[in-house]
């Protein structure tokens, strides 16, 4: 059962997973990265077999005027080793029962235009391509 990563222990043990997905990541940063982003409305959600966490995610609620209230998916990774075991779909499952019982209309996230196993996957979920998102870096 996915759980909500609430003590820094926690936190930090969906270190090693997240850093697949998020590679330039550092540990000594991730738990102070996190504990402040969940200022704003930051969860990680986690997945753990025997003890080792298999799949990480970290979501949002908000409203805007384009979707009304919505969750959000930050980041959604399954651990390479563990991958094609069903653990990617238990946390998409569960943040869309999350998203219902919160009151969401939506779900939803962006995946980098070079994932085509995450497209597949995310297809098989029902998602669609709903829009471009457009990103400029600064300075």
């Amino acid at each position: 059962m996915p759980k909500i990563a609430e003590s820094d222990q926690e936190i930090l043990a969906c270190f090693d997973t997240m850093s697949e997905l998020r590679p330039h990541l550092a540990r000594e940063d991730f738990l102070a990265t996190v504990r402040d982003m969940e200022q704003g409305g930051f969860n990680l959600l986690y997945l753990e077999s025997e003890g080792e966490v298999v799949a990480v995610s970290g979501f949002r609620i908000s409203v805007n005027l384009h979707l009304g209230k919505n969750l959000y998916i930050d980041d959604l990774v399954t651990a390479e080793k563990h991958r094609s075991q069903g653990y990617g779909e238990t946390l998409i499952n569960y943040l869309e029962d999350y998203a219902l019982a919160q009151g969401c209309a939506h779900l939803h996230l962006d995946s980098g235009t070079h994932r085509g196993r995450a497209h597949k996957f995310y297809f098989e979920q029902g998602y669609t391509i709903a829009s471009y998102h457009f990103d400029k870096k600064l300075g």
